[in-house]
């Protein structure tokens, strides 16, 4: 089967796409799985990532078609001009409406795949910005790390002592810097992670609708070669409209 990326935008200079979750955006040179621009109609095979999202992340990816594109809108993410607005389910819910996690990210000094906000962190602490607004908290049945993978449930006694196994919020994400899984790590700092999260929230509790990392890239807003401000939104995921319903 041959999967069949959606366009959201095009014109002679930007392509975007709206990537589904699973894909990577682009592999390291050992690897051999597929990646979204492997995925793309042959027409587009100089086409140039503009930005990435993660393999799990769904939603609004922005390519360039051509080097002067591709630079002009690098200095607007360079420069903070460029807005995106992500949509997350979390495990818990958050005490605040409202806030700002304004936290230097580094790498996790345990497992190279990780990144880490606040104590611990290792390596060079870069700036990391992150907005949220609760949308909506509410309570859905949910699957624990064990059945998850098909094995019995926890016992009730270790679901009691995980706490709050049923309850999530739904949160509108602004991210004001571009750090690797800046959403997830900020998120993890705040002891809400993102639901699903197989990185940063393996034992966490997961909406028995969903089975890939709740996280989506719902919009872009950026200025084309003519300086027209140009903004792009994704539809909602499937699994999203199913619990939030």
């Amino acid at each position: 089967m041959i999967l069949k990326i959606k366009t959201l935008f095009e014109d002679k200079n930007i392509l975007a796409i709206d990537k589904p979750s699973g894909i990577s955006v682009q592999n390291d040179e050992k690897s051999t799985e597929k990646t979204i621009l492997d995925l793309l109609p042959k027409k587009y095979s100089k086409i140039i990532l503009a930005h990435r999202l993660d393999k799990e992340t769904s939603g609004v990816l922005l390519l360039a078609k051509n080097e002067k594109v591709y630079e002009f809108l690098k200095n607007q993410f360079k420069n903070r001009e460029i807005k995106k607005i992500y949509y997350a389910i979390v495990n818990g819910w958050l005490k605040n409406d409202h806030g700002i996690i304004n936290k230097p990210i580094g790498r996790s000094p345990n497992d190279f795949r990780r990144h880490l906000a606040g104590r611990g962190a290792r390596g060079e602490l870069r700036e990391a910005i992150t907005e949220y607004k609760v949308l909506k908290r509410f309570n859905c049945p949910s699957l624990d790390p064990s059945q998850r993978e098909g094995k019995k449930s926890l016992s009730p006694s270790l679901r009691g002592g995980l706490g709050g196994a049923n309850k999530f919020s739904y949160l509108e994400v602004k991210p004001k810097t571009g750090r690797t899984h800046q959403i997830r790590v900020h998120m993890k700092f705040l002891n809400y992670p993102v639901a699903c999260d197989p990185l940063y929230n393996p034992k966490g509790f997961c909406p028995k609708a969903i089975n890939r990392l709740a996280l989506h890239a719902k919009s872009i807003e950026f200025k084309n070669l003519n300086n027209k401000i140009i903004k792009i939104e994704s539809p909602l995921p499937k699994e999203f409209k199913k619990i939030l319903k």
